[in-house]
């Protein structure tokens, strides 16, 4: 078997290399171990590997040259989700919000981006995503809510005037604005349980 100082100096780099996989580093071995004149059991026993190993390697490399010593296409379906994708969907999620929620779904996302919502939902899991997880506290959407701690406060006081008269609960009155009562009051229809 001939090998060209070329394909020579390419295979050694390859050996040489840390960067370069190490399946395609024992296929260089193999070659430059069979191009030094050494048997397929020869270089079998001296690499530790199966003599068919080394036939595989030696007649690809016999073929198709360098080319030969690189991994074919895996069969099955190509890949349909682009890298763009992932990240069009990663920036989607954490720097926009839907127009008509507080936050995306998957079937949201998926209607917005032209995918299915289970490759939404992979995307999501792989980068632990969870748009509807807050670790914030969101004011209301809702145009009639209040937008500032006096209104708050007003609206508050006018909830807890219409459920006075429900059986065991209460607006807590002790809490400023803004605290927990309030936080309390919006979430939960403005009722505090008596025990709190």
């Amino acid at each position: 078997m001939s090998v060209t100082d070329a394909q020579r100096a390419v295979l050694e780099g390859w050996v040489r290399r840390r960067s370069t996989a190490q399946a395609l580093a024992l296929r260089s071995r193999i070659v430059l171990v069979c191009a030094a004149g050494h048997s397929i059991m020869a270089v079998s026993r001296r690499l530790g590997i199966a003599p068919d190993t080394v036939r595989t390697w030696r007649r690809r490399f016999l073929v198709r040259g360098l080319d030969g010593l690189c991994d074919e296409p895996r069969p099955g379906a190509p890949r349909k989700i682009t890298d763009a994708d992932v990240e069009r969907v990663i920036v989607k999620t954490l720097e926009e919000k839907p127009a008509n929620a507080t936050h995306w779904s998957t079937r949201s996302m998926a209607q917005a981006t032209g995918m299915s919502q289970s490759a939404i939902s992979r995307i999501w899991r792989a980068f632990a995503l969870a748009p509807h997880r807050s670790q914030t506290f969101k004011l209301s959407t809702d145009p009639r809510a209040p937008r500032s701690r006096v209104r708050m406060c007003r609206w508050v006081a006018l909830l807890s005037r219409r459920t006075s008269r429900a059986p065991g609960m209460r607006v807590s009155a002790r809490r400023p604005a803004g605290s927990q009562g309030v936080h309390h009051a919006l979430v939960h229809g403005s009722a505090v349980p008596d025990d709190q």
